[in-house]
């Protein structure tokens, strides 16, 4: 995401470790620059976790739209984006935001073409380029 701020860090295969027993691995994590140790770093510490994307797939549907998003709110990452394929449509954006009262998700908004936010930061996503072949 070359649109986040300078301070944070966006990775994938980097797992997040919820508590002793869960250590899921969103399929991106957004993280403060800080949060890196070094180069053999494999997982971050939940409170580094500003942003977790699940990138919804067939043989993840379950975990990717029920369990993770339970398990990232209850550890208290702020935000939470899942992305699905909409048929024809191209894909879809579900973004949420972590209500700290009762610390569950709400959904924020649902996008389909442009994916813009200003939490956790300002972006402006084109969904329609996104896997999109050239010349197409």
């Amino acid at each position: 995401m070359e649109q986040a701020p300078a301070d944070l860090d966006v990775l994938r295969q980097m797992s997040v470790k919820l508590d002793a027993r869960n250590r899921p691995e969103p399929d991106v994590n957004v993280v403060p620059e800080t949060a890196n140790t070094g180069p053999h770093q494999t997982w971050y510490e939940r409170e580094d976790m500003l942003l977790a994307v699940e990138v919804v797939a067939a043989d993840t549907l379950e975990r990717d739209r029920e369990v993770k998003p339970r398990k990232y709110a209850a550890a208290g990452v702020p935000h939470f984006w899942r992305v699905e394929e909409d048929g024809e449509q191209g894909l879809i954006a579900y973004v949420y935001e972590r209500d700290p009262a009762t610390k569950r998700y709400v959904i924020t908004g649902i996008f389909r073409d442009s994916l813009k936010v200003t939490a956790p930061f300002g972006i402006d996503i084109d969904l329609t380029a996104i896997n999109r072949r050239p010349g197409s």
